[in-house]
């Protein structure tokens, strides 16, 4: 094999890499990646609405997650999850199944993304950042979602929802910070919820 026929068949493949890398699909996989890198992350991040703006932080490690904020707080260990809100005022203890973790696990939602929705790479407005439009297969709340990633590090950044009443739910996550957690942190934490809250199991 000739040294130019060598350097156009490197080229190729380095192209076709390049190429895969590039697809929804990919992107999905390597913000999975960008997450679990360095055992653990914690962000920040807000649910705007058209009722207002909520704020709080979620921690991720593998398959455990916890998120706090004044609307809501949840634990999941790997089987256990515990949830509490002021609407209810008392935290309930469930066993999820992986449909239901989907919903609340952005680490399971993006298997439900790539499993239920038809992905589209979109163009960004700005540099640096890689779009994904989804639409679901099937009859859906959710008429379109919007994806935005950094690049540079494949994080989600923004996640934007057209719901088909009209509505919009617009999340955005910032201050990632990796770190190894201890596992006490996605188990249920009494000093976070209000004093004699009571605590339901629903197992």
């Amino acid at each position: 094999m000739t040294m130019k026929r060598t350097y156009i068949l490197i080229l190729t493949a380095l192209t076709a890499i390049v190429m895969v890398a590039q697809t929804p699909t990919a992107m999905l996989d390597k913000c999975v990646a960008a997450i679990n890198a360095g055992g653990g992350v914690t962000a920040n991040y807000s649910v705007t609405t058209g009722q207002g703006t909520s704020t709080g932080t979620i921690a991720m490690q593998g398959n455990k997650f916890r998120i706090i904020s004044n609307d809501a707080k949840c634990w999941y260990d790997g089987k256990t999850q515990w949830s509490w809100s002021p609407l209810t005022g008392e935290v309930n203890i469930t066993a999820p199944t992986a449909e239901e973790l989907q919903l609340t696990n952005p680490l399971a939602a993006a298997a439900h993304f790539k499993a239920n929705f038809n992905m589209k790479k979109a163009k960004a407005k700005t540099a640096k950042t890689y779009v994904i439009r989804l639409k679901p297969k099937k009859k859906d709340n959710i008429k379109t979602l919007w994806l935005y990633f950094d690049e540079n590090t494949s994080l989600l950044r923004t996640a934007r929802f057209e719901m088909n009443d009209n509505s919009v739910y617009t999340v955005k996550i910032t201050g990632y910070k990796h770190k190894s957690l201890p596992s006490s942190t996605f188990t249920f934490d009494k000093s976070l919820v209000p004093a004699g809250t009571q605590t339901v199991d629903l197992r």
